[in-house]
C-alpha cells in the first residue's frame, strides 16, 4: 500500500498562505534546499489542487528553475503528477494528469495501487478533505518562526479532532523547525 504525506511550511500562527495566497514569509535558506533536493528526487506522486499545480506549474519547467534550482527542478519536472481540479480544462506540465471526478475515490485508488508514494504539497483544500477522511498517513510540517497575523490554514474545514503522534523533529540554524507526524489509526 502507498503512503500519502503531505509537506507544508506554516507560520508560528498556523498558516499555510498568508492573505491572497502570500508565502513570502517562507524562511527558506540552504538548509531548507537540501531538504527539498533530497525531497524532490524520491520518485514519489506529486498530488496538487489547482492553485499550488498553477505555482508549481509557472517556475519549475522554467529557464530560471534550470538554472537557480537545477536538481530540485529535475525532480519536479521528472515526477508524476496529479492535479485535482473541477475548474481546469487542461495541464501542460510535464508528466502531468487531470482529475475531474471524485478526489476522495481517485486517492483511495492511488493508495491501494503499485509504485512510489504519495507526497502532497501546498494544496491547503486537498490537505483538510483528505485529513477529515483520514487518507493521510504522515504530516511534515516546517514550522517557520514568523507570526503573519491572517491567512489560510491547511485543516480549515475539518469538522472532527485528528489525533497525530509526533515521530521526529529537526531544528535548523535558521529557526525553523520540521516536525513530522503521522496518523493515529
Amino acid at each position: 500500500m502507498r503512503r500519502l504525506t503531505v509537506f507544508n511550511l506554516v507560520s508560528l500562527d498556523g498558516y499555510f498562505t498568508g492573505r491572497d495566497g502570500d508565502i513570502s514569509w517562507h524562511n527558506v535558506d540552504e538548509e531548507f534546499k537540501e531538504l527539498a533536493i533530497a525531497a524532490s528526487n524520491t520518485g514519489n506522486t506529486l498530488l496538487f489542487g489547482r492553485v499550488t499545480y498553477e505555482l508549481m506549474a509557472r517556475f519549475w519547467p522554467t529557464p530560471e528553475a534550470i538554472r537557480t534550482d537545477p536538481i530540485v527542478a529535475r525532480g519536479m519536472n521528472r515526477s508524476e503528477k496529479i492535479v485535482f481540479s473541477r475548474t481546469l480544462v487542461k495541464v501542460e506540465w510535464n508528466n502531468t494528469r487531470l482529475v475531474k471526478g471524485d478526489m476522495l475515490e481517485e486517492v483511495r485508488e492511488l493508495k491501494q495501487g503499485l509504485g512510489k508514494d504519495l507526497t502532497i504539497l501546498g494544496s491547503g483544500s486537498i490537505v483538510s478533505q483528505l485529513t477529515q477522511e483520514g487518507l493521510i498517513d504522515e504530516y511534515n510540517i516546517l514550522l517557520n518562526p514568523v507570526v503573519i497575523g491572517k491567512g489560510k490554514t491547511m485543516f480549515e474545514g475539518v469538522k472532527e479532532r485528528i489525533s497525530l503522534k509526533l515521530m521526529k523533529t529537526r531544528v535548523f540554524g535558521n529557526g525553523n523547525v520540521l516536525l513530522n507526524y503521522e496518523l493515529v489509526r
